[in-house]
């Protein structure tokens, strides 16, 4: 199974904490990393992913591989900049937004709208009545803590997911 965790490039040190911690329990349940493949949490997801043991993509705005973080074991060049987004959540089976900017919101809506859950952990706060119009609110999930976010993450997803 393939999870992306999304955040932002310039995270708090909190966020850091929360996405490498997430990164390693999705590794120590057999879950490959898909991410930007840039600093901050995506850094920090494929750190704690690495750490458990497990396998890292980056899907890079640009040309250049090297721009990967050193725990990126692919890295996927794309020349999209911040369209490369459509590339990350189309690929996962599911999503996990820890903190975000705008890029992190891109992330979430564009899963949601492919029909794939979204875990927030400390990621955006979206309308209930909103989510109801687009029929996403069985999609859209908020967790307090890692365990959670991993529980809500996987509950029912199976690696043969549609989408």
């Amino acid at each position: 199974m393939m999870v992306a965790v999304c955040g932002p490039n310039e995270a708090t040190p909190e966020e850091a904490e929360l996405a490498e911690a997430v990164g390693e329990a999705l590794a120590r349940r057999g879950c490959a990393v898909i991410c930007g493949g840039r600093d901050g949490v995506m850094a920090a997801a494929c750190r704690g992913a690495k750490r458990a043991g497990g396998v890292t993509i980056g899907v890079l705005p640009g040309y250049d591989r090297r721009a990967a973080n050193p725990w990126v074991d692919y890295a996927i060049c794309t020349g999209m900049g911040e369209a490369r987004n459509a590339i990350i959540v189309a690929s996962a089976d599911v999503v996990i937004a820890v903190g975000g900017g705008l890029g992190t919101l891109s992330e979430i809506a564009l899963a949601l709208k492919l029909g794939k859950r979204v875990v927030s952990l400390g990621s955006w706060a979206l309308e209930d009545q909103r989510l109801a119009r687009q029929e996403a609110q069985q999609l859209y999930r908020q967790a307090v803590t890692v365990d959670q976010a991993i529980e809500l993450a996987l509950a029912g997803v199976s690696r043969a997911s549609p989408t």
